[in-house]
C-alpha cells in the first residue's frame, strides 16, 4: 500500500481546504489534499459568493487573488426592503472602510486550485477518505481510495475540510461531542439567470408573501431567491411562476426587475448546525464539517475561511515554537466566531422570513424590529459590522 508523508493531511478540496493549504505553503509548511469528487464536480458546485473583508484579505495573502481583484464586485452597502419600502445600510461608512465582495465560489475554488497546482502542491481528486486512525500518535494516518488503489497519508495533523457529510466529524466518538441542530420552517428556491443584475447592491426583501432576495454572480449573471415551503418541489415552479413571484416580492416604485431564461434552479433546506468541540486529538474540523448556517447572512464560506485561518495560525505557532498552546485552543477560538455567525444568520433569517406559525403579535414584533433597524444608526451599525465580518479576536467571553 502506497504511503504519502507530509506535515498536514487535508481532507477536502473546497475553499477552506485549499485556503488552508495555500496559507501553510506561504510559511513553508507542507500539505497534501485529497478530495472524493472529481475536479469537474468540485468546480461545478454553485454556492454563495459573498466574501467578507477578512476573507478577501486572506485570499490576497495567499497570492491567489488575481481573478478576485479583477472580477470581484465591491459593495459598500446593502439594501433592505419591507413590503416594497427600501432602505440602504451604508456598510463602508458604518464600519470604518470595510466592504463585501461578490465573487462566485466556483471561481474562487478554481483560482485556489490553479494557484496550489502552480506551486507543485499535491491535490488528489477522486480520492475518497475511508478512515482516519492513530490520532493520538506522532503520525496520524488518513486511509483513502484513489481511483481503485488503496493509499495512506501519514502526517502530523489532519484537517477535516470535507463538509457536513464527510468522514472527519464521524471519526470523533459520539460521546465526546455535543451537537446543536435547528431546522427552519422554510426553504429557499434559488435561480441563476443569464441577465444583468437589476440592482447595484444586494436586496434583502421582506414581503407578506414571503422573503425574496436579489443577488448576483457577475455583471452578466443574476442570482435570485424566494422563500418556499420546505416540502415544496421544484416541479411546481416553472420559470413564469418564479419571475411573477419575484416581481411581486421585490417590487418597488420606479424599479424594474430584469428577466431572462433561467439557467439553473433548486430548492435548499435551511438549518443551523454546530458541533462542539471542533477538534479531537490531532484532528481539526473546518467549515461545514463542524457548522452550517442558514444562507440569509451569507456566512457559510466566510465562517469556513475563518476556521482555516485559525487552524493555520495554530499550526504555524506549533511549527515555529513547538508549543501546542494555540493548537489546543483552536476549537475555543473558532466557536466564538461560529456562534456569532449563527446568531447573526438567525437574526437575519427571522427578520425577513414569514413564519407559518407567526401570530399577529409575532408579526408586529417583527415589523418593530425592522423599523428600529432602519431608524437607528446604532442598530444599523451592528448589522453592518456583522455583515462585513467580525474577527474572532475581537469577541470576548462574557463572565458567567
Amino acid at each position: 500500500m502506497k504511503t504519502i508523508k507530509t506535515q498536514v493531511g487535508i481532507i477536502g478540496a473546497g475553499p477552506s481546504g485549499l485556503l488552508l493549504s495555500a496559507l501553510l505553503y506561504k510559511q513553508g509548511i507542507e500539505s497534501v489534499i485529497i478530495e472524493g469528487r472529481s475536479k469537474e464536480q468540485v468546480l461545478g458546485q454553485v454556492r454563495a459568493g459573498l466574501l467578507e473583508q477578512g476573507t478577501v484579505d486572506l485570499i490576497r495573502e495567499t497570492g491567489a487573488s488575481e481573478g478576485l481583484d479583477k472580477k470581484g464586485l465591491i459593495h459598500e452597502g446593502v439594501i433592505l426592503s419591507h413590503n416594497g419600502h427600501r432602505y440602504r445600510v451604508p456598510l463602508t461608512e458604518l464600519t470604518g472602510g470595510s466592504v463585501v465582495t461578490i465573487y462566485g465560489q466556483q471561481e474562487l475554488t478554481r483560482d485556489l486550485i490553479e494557484h496550489r497546482l502552480s506551486t507543485g502542491a499535491t491535490i488528489l481528486f477522486e480520492a475518497k477518505a475511508t478512515k482516519v486512525e492513530d490520532l493520538d500518535t506522532k503520525n496520524p494516518k488518513i486511509f483513502f481510495n484513489h481511483r481503485g488503489e488503496e493509499q495512506i497519508i501519514e502526517c502530523d495533523f489532519v484537517a477535516g475540510c470535507d463538509g457536513f457529510h464527510g468522514i472527519s466529524r464521524k471519526t470523533i466518538p459520539e460521546e465526546l461531542i455535543k451537537t446543536y441542530d435547528k431546522k427552519y420552517p422554510y426553504a429557499w428556491l434559488g435561480i441563476i439567470a443569464k441577465v444583468a443584475p437589476s440592482t447595484d447592491e444586494l436586496i434583502y426583501a421582506y414581503h407578506e408573501r414571503g422573503f425574496a432576495m436579489h443577488s448576483m454572480r457577475s455583471l452578466q449573471i443574476s442570482r435570485l431567491y424566494l422563500q418556499v415551503d420546505p416540502d415544496d418541489s421544484i416541479d411546481n415552479w416553472p420559470d413564469e411562476r418564479i419571475w411573477k413571484e419575484l416581481q411581486i416580492r421585490l417590487a418597488s416604485d420606479g424599479w424594474k426587475l430584469n428577466e431572462s431564461p433561467i439557467l439553473e434552479k433548486s430548492i435548499t433546506q435551511m438549518r443551523s448546525f454546530v458541533v462542539e468541540p471542533m477538534q479531537y486529538k490531532k484532528l481539526f474540523l473546518v467549515g461545514d464539517a463542524a457548522h452550517i448556517v442558514p444562507p440569509t447572512g451569507a456566512k457559510g464560506l466566510n465562517a469556513a475561511a475563518g476556521d482555516a485561518n485559525q487552524l493555520f495560525k495554530a499550526l504555524l505557532s506549533f511549527y515555529k515554537t513547538g508549543n501546542t498552546d494555540v493548537i489546543e485552543k483552536y476549537s475555543q477560538q473558532c466557536l466564538k466566531r461560529v456562534w456569532r455567525t449563527q446568531e447573526f444568520s438567525s437574526y437575519m433569517t427571522n427578520l425577513f422570513h414569514v413564519s407559518p406559525s407567526a401570530d399577529l403579535f409575532d408579526k408586529k414584533v417583527q415589523k418593530s424590529r425592522f423599523d428600529y433597524l432602519v431608524s437607528s444608526e446604532a442598530a444599523a451599525k451592528t448589522l453592518a459590522e456583522n455583515y462585513v465580518g467580525i474577527a474572532a479576536d475581537k469577541l470576548v467571553d462574557a463572565e458567567v
